[in-house]
């Protein structure tokens, strides 16, 4: 089974990972590029003062579809983990409709109170939005397996209840919403995020159940 697991996995980050990381290229990375722009007023800092970071291009590219590839692997460990603790069948497609619901748990819903940012953006205490993503994805995803996996009454009210929760309770933001940034480019870089996120989880999460049910689909054709 872990040895299933991990193939599954592996293979999710190698093809998953590529995918997005080139959807990242032409969307995303060019809007937080422009951005940073923006944030240092176009003015380089001191030699002495700067951080490293990979430089624009190729190494940039590199760096990010490194990232990008092991994030992919992650997302498909942690499908592959809840779908077996659900003792939920495995395939491409339970694949994908759970990465569509892991991407409304950590993305979408989220998103409804921090919106993804732009370096140079207004934005509350980072611990705060940490805290306050983090339970509302919890949650969330607590919520809509209540709502889609148990679906009695009781539990639909509470599955409600818990999706809604976060939001009464309101995400952190900061005083004065001032930033560097244009709003059309916030704007803009808001709506990429959220479709590269949905698509990093989806084909995760059908790569990986598809990987995963091969053996199986392989035994049953051997026995026919």
């Amino acid at each position: 089974m872990l040895t299933r697991i991990a193939k599954a996995a592996l293979a999710a980050g190698l093809i998953a990972g590529p995918a997005v990381a080139l959807l990242q290229e032409f969307t995303t990375t060019p809007l937080i590029i422009q951005a940073e722009t923006y944030e240092v007023g176009g003015a380089e800092a001191p030699a002495v003062d700067e951080e490293w970071g990979p430089e624009d291009g190729i190494e940039r590219t590199f760096y990010t579809s490194v990232s990008t590839i092991g994030t992919t692997f992650g997302f498909a460990l942690i499908l592959l983990g809840a779908m077996i603790l659900a003792g939920a069948r495995i395939d491409a497609r339970t694949g994908l409709m759970w990465g569509i619901a892991a991407f409304a748990a950590t993305g979408l819903a989220p998103a409804l109170g921090l919106s993804p940012e732009l370096p140079g953006s207004a934005a509350a205490e980072l611990g705060a939005r940490q805290f306050w993503w983090a339970g509302t994805a919890l949650a969330t995803a607590a919520g809509l397996f209540l709502l889609l996996r148990v679906s009695t009454v009781g539990a639909i009210a509470a599955g409600l209840a818990l999706i809604v929760a976060p939001h009464l309770i309101g995400a952190p933001h900061p005083s004065e919403f001032t930033s560097t940034v244009p709003s059309e480019l916030s704007g803009h870089f808001a709506a990429a995020s959220l479709v590269v996120h949905a698509v990093s989880w989806s084909l995760t999460g059908a790569v990986a159940g598809f990987v995963f049910a091969r053996p199986v689909a392989h035994e049953e054709r051997v026995a026919a």
